[in-house]
């Protein structure tokens, strides 16, 4: 997994409220397409046209917002189904940091497991941030700053956020969960060294 420090970039809008896993990535591109493929699909029905043409009515398609490693949601992005893909799908597309005033319980933690810093704000906050970024054209840019706990508007504004310091630093680390598990190996081994020697009935194999 990529480390996460900062990020910056122009922060893309889509404020709507409840977007589900499924408006993100359908379920049938989950079928026969690897993870890095996904980026091409996500946001496929409100993204394209029916001749398969960019819908030049949708945000991402603006040339704004093209590259932007940043997604500024509206509440509950993410709710719905359990759907790893949807994480992989947001990462294809380039997105690191997706900020919203609330999260789908499953989609935030799966955020983490893949790299993808999900940030809480107040919803007023991220609309200012919209706008600062619409008025700013490209010019200045919305930074996230994991190690500093904070987000620095196009204006400059420092809005700070919270993260739970074992996610943090698993980001920061470029560490999964087996990861985290490993960087524990010695005083494991050594427990289990223990245990045997206390209990060795409970290590005990059936040879069949």
């Amino acid at each position: 997994m990529d480390r996460f420090t900062t990020v910056s970039g122009p922060a893309a809008p889509m404020l709507g409220a409840n977007i589900d896993t499924d408006v993100i990535i359908p379920i049938q591109r989950l079928v026969g397409t690897g993870r890095t493929g996904l980026g091409p699909h996500a946001f496929e029905r409100l993204r394209y046209n029916k001749d398969g043409s960019d819908n030049p009515d949708f945000v991402l398609n603006r040339a704004q917002y093209r590259d932007s490693p940043i997604l500024l949601a509206g509440p509950n992005f993410g709710c719905g189904s359990s759907r790893e893909g949807a994480v992989w799908a947001l990462m294809g597309m380039g997105f690191r940091a997706v900020i919203a005033p609330s999260f789908g319980d499953i989609f935030f933690n799966n955020c983490f497991q893949n790299g993808l810093l999900p940030v809480r704000l107040p919803e007023d906050v991220i609309r200012r941030i919209a706008e600062e970024t619409e008025a700013a054209q490209g010019a200045r840019h919305t930074v996230v700053d994991l190690a500093r706990q904070v987000v620095v508007t196009p204006e400059g504004a420092e809005i700070p956020f919270s993260v739970d310091a074992r996610k943090r630093d698993a980001l920061l680390e470029g560490l999964d969960d087996i990861a985290l598990t490993l960087k524990q190996k010695d005083a494991i081994l050594a427990w289990q060294k223990a245990d045997r020697a206390k209990r060795a009935w409970a290590w005990e194999t059936v040879e069949r």
